[in-house]
């Protein structure tokens, strides 16, 4: 049986867990804090680790790590240019202004939504007479109308603000390829010897682990992609592998993104067919059978074996996250509890291992010997 598996096997005491929950809280709560560098510094984290594997086949074919550093960095930076000047001309070109195609597609998602309405009320008699759709109907047209006017124009200005922040995303990605190795040895050198071999481990794990946890996060959200957009597309909405990659994106936030990735699908397609609501409910089929297909099949496949936490801690954690920070707490608290599980499970093993902690009693005993053995008492 290898070290790691060995590693996961042993059974940490409730004053490590409850250690790794309250590190957890902490880091969480001071993420809040930092916002403005922990977004841009997930996003550099997240680039670093689909570019490493480019960065390593170069450094494997002879070139220098700087070399390779530099090289696939200006090539990560030269595609975003041109995707960013690519983006600009179809944004200059003649269209329907955004605000007339949010409101057309919002319009598009109530229709669909008052039409359910009233045809539930025709086979329930009951919800007729709790005047179901005109309350709800009343209600969504307060709320489109004070979304447009004043919720809209805030999401817009807190967007452009945060633009500045995210910029400083490839900088930090391109030093994390170039200096992350230098960074682990300074780390290592600041250990004592009795300890360095395990500590080395855990550098090892805590790496290995958020690794595994981003890149199985892109394939993750490759895959759904692929699939969403096909299910749509063989149901006839528009854009369906933009929709796909929304979509996927957003279920990056447990619960809360899914459901509006659901909503979002649901709303163009009600928007496509406005006479046929069969489109929007296959549409709600498609992405129902995806969420199963996610995590059942695909999740397993890519995350399943990136992160070894019981269920019932990764539900609790996740409801943790969001209460102590929000969105980002949401996005950010398994891999934060995964990376502070593996610290905590590996400091807990070297404090209480006997013999580690008398090779470093012994340690120190024989630097004072030598340093005192010229001294005359």
């Amino acid at each position: 049986m290898n070290t790691q598996h060995r590693l996961h096997q042993a059974h940490s005491g409730p004053v490590v867990w409850s250690g790794i929950i309250g590190a957890t809280c902490v880091l969480l709560f001071l993420l809040q804090q930092m916002l403005w560098l922990a977004v841009p510094f997930l996003f550099a984290i997240i680039l670093y680790y689909i570019l490493l594997p480019p960065m390593q086949r170069l450094i494997r074919l002879g070139l220098g790590h700087n070399a390779a550093a530099l090289l696939v960095g200006g090539l990560f930076l030269l595609v975003l240019t041109l995707a960013g000047i690519a983006a600009a001309f179809w944004s200059s070109a003649p269209a329907e202004s955004w605000q007339d195609l949010l409101g057309h597609y919002l319009d598009g998602g109530l229709a669909f939504v008052r039409g359910t309405l009233v045809a539930l009320e025709d086979k329930f008699p009951i919800l007729r007479q709790a005047r179901l759709s005109k309350v709800i109907n009343s209600r969504f047209a307060s709320f489109t109308g004070s979304f447009m006017q004043k919720h809209l124009t805030d999401i817009l200005v807190s967007v452009a603000a945060w633009l500045p922040s995210l910029l400083l995303a490839p900088f930090l990605t391109f030093f994390f390829l170039r200096d992350g190795l230098r960074f682990k040895k300074f780390l290592a050198r600041a250990v004592p010897n009795a300890f360095f071999e395990k500590t080395l481990y855990l550098l090892h794990e805590v790496d290995q682990t958020a690794r595994r946890y981003f890149q199985g996060l892109i394939k993750l959200t490759i895959l759904d992609t692929a699939v969403l957009a096909l299910g749509l597309w063989a149901i006839g909405v528009s854009a369906p592998l933009t929709l796909g990659l929304i979509a996927a994106l957003l279920a990056w936030v447990p619960y809360v993104g899914s459901i509006v990735g659901c909503v979002l699908v649901v709303t163009v397609a009600s928007t496509d067919a406005p006479g046929n609501p069969l489109v929007a409910y296959s549409a709600i089929g498609v992405f129902i059978l995806v969420r199963l297909l996610d995590d059942f099949v695909l999740m397993p496949l890519t995350l399943g074996r990136s992160l070894h936490i019981h269920p019932l801690i990764t539900v609790l954690m996740i409801f943790v996250g969001g209460s102590v920070a929000g969105v980002a707490g949401l996005m950010l608290v398994l891999p934060l509890l995964g990376v502070v599980m593996v610290v905590g499970e590996t400091i807990g093993k070297l404090v209480t291992n006997p013999r580690l902690r008398a090779r470093h009693r012994n340690a120190i005993a024989l630097r004072v010997r030598q340093a005192s053995a010229d001294l005359v008492m």
